[in-house]
């Protein structure tokens, strides 16, 4: 007996395969295009991902719906580093990793989307609530884990821990951003940091 729907039977048809690839094409092309410049051209966001102009409005009918989708999918990837990150280091080294390699790393080369987001998000005032609730969940699972193993506080708040790496924004992306993130990293750690833990390095 044979199902007739691709559905019933869990595999993706080659047309919705495809609309995914170009999705990721667009999402990626869009991304460096911001990085580099802060702007976004749906011509040259089309050529560089081998799609057509109309393909990418398909997707994206506006720049501000392509923008979000461009900071949504690089919140997402911060996010899903971090258990990646755990199974590698010890909690701390985890911690420090993420807030230094990747969070930091992020807001200095991604200061072209930073500037195209906030005009995108100007209108409404804010960003996407569901961007901002995955990174505290991120920063959340950091912290459960260094808890459990007894080098932080226990009574941190993510929320407020996830302010503290905002500090990160204030580098310079110019400058020895990479040595000034350790060091913020460090002092954030020291107000995190159980009685008797060991430093963050």
């Amino acid at each position: 007996m044979t199902t007739g729907a691709a559905g019933s039977t869990g595999s993706v048809s080659p047309r919705r395969a495809d609309t995914r690839r170009n999705h990721e094409r667009i999402l990626v092309a869009a991304g460096e295009s911001l990085t580099a410049t802060g702007e976004v051209s749906f011509n040259a966001i089309a050529k560089h991902a081998e799609v057509g102009v109309g393909t990418v409005y398909r997707h994206f009918p506006t720049p501000e719906a392509l923008i979000l989708a461009v900071y949504e999918r690089e919140v997402r990837h911060l996010v899903d580093v971090v258990p990646v990150l755990l199974e590698k280091y010890a909690p701390a080294e985890a911690f420090r990793v993420w807030a230094t390699d990747h969070l930091a790393h992020y807001m200095m080369t991604k200061r072209g989307l930073a500037d195209a987001l906030r005009a995108a998000t100007a209108s409404r005032g804010e960003l996407p609530a569901s961007a901002y609730e995955a990174m505290v969940g991120a920063v959340s699972t950091l912290l459960a884990a260094t808890t459990e193993a007894g080098v932080v506080r226990a009574d941190l708040d993510p929320v407020t821990v996830l302010r503290g790496l905002g500090g990160l924004l204030h580098l310079d992306p110019n400058g020895q951003w990479r040595r000034d993130a350790a060091a913020l990293a460090d002092l954030l750690w020291r107000g995190m940091a159980a009685p008797g833990a060991a430093a963050c390095d």
